[in-house]
């Protein structure tokens, strides 16, 4: 079946279960976390969600360039072996402190901006070191396939922690967490080095960072992807704290309505990630397309008049979330020289992730002032303006226009069509030829 082709590659397999293991203990740390800093350690508030969430991802922002260059000169390997390692002594570090009743908000904050600087370091090594366990024709699936898994494990990990901070509290939760990467380090040691595919590595000397920024200033279809995620990213991905408030202030429910009603939301995710899985080459048509249909269903979710109905919202919420990410970072990859490819990850990561520094205390501020559907309104406004982009660039790089006609009984009806041609003929002016891309 193609939705599950990459697994039939024994190294990827073996990656994929690791990565699905350690998955679930990230989310678990994730869920507990937030909802320490929201009920534990504040008197529900969201804006302390907020910060803590800027602290973890910010690093994100100012490590890029240098994250990038390294996963694009040295061992992926070896790197994420480091990465993996640092993480889970961190997660056992704020274990320590929450069960012996030492933490303060000072330490979350503390813990999150020392994981966020390991994360960022991570991330594009993570990301790229899949391009060395499948072919370039199966990376769009192997990729699709790792968002899968990273839901499937939402859809577990704040269950399971929702029910554990509840019983036995968020200290223990972490503890647990620290086990989850010992998987994924042993699938690590389990691949060997020499079966990896040999990919070009970035010379070294200077400039190479800034050979990367050239390479995406001249690639405009990379460039208006990335603007997307960054609108996206910063002001409509802030689950953790939409979830939070809603649940928390507007319901007025506990850690474990938390915990499940971000699992319910996996599971639109996980759809979402299994269509685009099964649905080939990405393409630019797709990422945009799921940021309007993001956008419409996030104002939906924010009119839910009940718990029971914003749970139903959550799950198209989730499905085209992660359908215009997974098509985004498919699009990134497949679309990149493999020498330039993690210097640009880096940036796309970056952007992704370290636009909700910015974005996330603003998103709080609105929950606190004006009401947790307000802020869900915020993420339904950016859905729609990265669709309004993409729409505006496509139309524009294609030499397109809407040509409008008059049907019989006064109805009217309009038709795409080339600027130069008949209707239509805009799908033979594709970006791609000059610009590698596809729409």
């Amino acid at each position: 079946m193609s939705t599950f082709k990459s697994l039939h590659i024994l190294n990827y397999r073996i990656w994929f279960v690791g990565a699905l293991i350690s998955n679930v203990g990230t989310w678990m740390q994730r869920t507990a976390q937030d909802w320490l800093v929201f009920a534990h350690l504040t008197a529900h508030d969201a804006g302390a969600v907020g910060i803590t969430m800027a602290l973890q991802l910010g690093p994100q922002l100012f490590l890029a360039p240098v994250a990038g260059l390294v996963a694009d000169r040295f061992n992926r390997k070896r790197l994420l072996v480091l990465t993996q390692s640092a993480m889970a002594l961190l997660s056992a570090g704020l274990g320590i402190l929450v069960v012996t009743g030492a933490a303060q908000l000072w330490h979350v904050y503390a813990f999150a901006l020392m994981l966020g600087v390991v994360s960022a370091l991570d991330a594009p090594v993570r990301q790229t070191f899949v391009s060395e366990l499948v072919q370039d024709d199966y990376l769009p699936n192997a990729v699709a396939l790792n968002s899968a898994s990273f839901n499937v494990a939402r859809m577990i990990g704040p269950a399971v922690a929702g029910v554990l901070t509840a019983v036995v509290g968020p200290g223990w939760v972490f503890l647990i967490n620290t086990l989850t990467f010992v998987p994924l380090l042993l699938s690590l040691a389990k691949i060997p080095s020499s079966s990896l595919r040999r990919l070009p590595r970035a010379p070294a000397g200077r400039g190479r960072i800034r050979e990367g920024l050239r390479y995406v200033r001249y690639r405009p279809d990379l460039v208006v992807v990335l603007v997307a995620i960054f609108i996206v990213g910063t002001l409509g991905l802030n689950f953790a704290l939409f979830i939070a408030a809603m649940v928390g202030t507007e319901f007025g429910l506990d850690a474990g309505a938390f915990g499940l009603m971000n699992s319910i939301m996996a599971i639109g995710s996980v759809a979402g990630a299994l269509l685009s899985a099964g649905r080939g080459k990405p393409r630019l048509r797709v990422i945009f397309g799921a940021a309007a249909a993001f956008g419409v269903t996030s104002g939906i979710a924010a009119m839910a008049p009940n718990y029971f109905w914003y749970g139903v919202a959550l799950v198209p919420v989730g499905l085209f979330a992660i359908t215009m990410m997974t098509s985004a970072n498919g699009y990134v990859q497949t679309t990149t020289e493999p020498v330039m490819r993690g210097r640009v990850m880096a940036l796309y990561m970056a952007i992704f992730m370290g636009g909700t520094p910015l974005g996330a205390p603003l998103v709080g501020w609105v929950a606190n002032t004006a009401g947790p559907r307000w802020s869900m309104a915020v993420a339904a406004g950016a859905g729609l303006l990265a669709a309004l982009i993409g729409l505006v660039w496509i139309i524009r790089a294609k030499h397109l226009r809407l040509h409008f006609n008059r049907r019989a009984h006064g109805l009217r009806y309009f038709r795409v069509e080339s600027r130069t041609g008949a209707a239509g003929a805009g799908r033979d002016a594709r970006p791609e030829a000059q610009q590698g891309g596809r729409t």
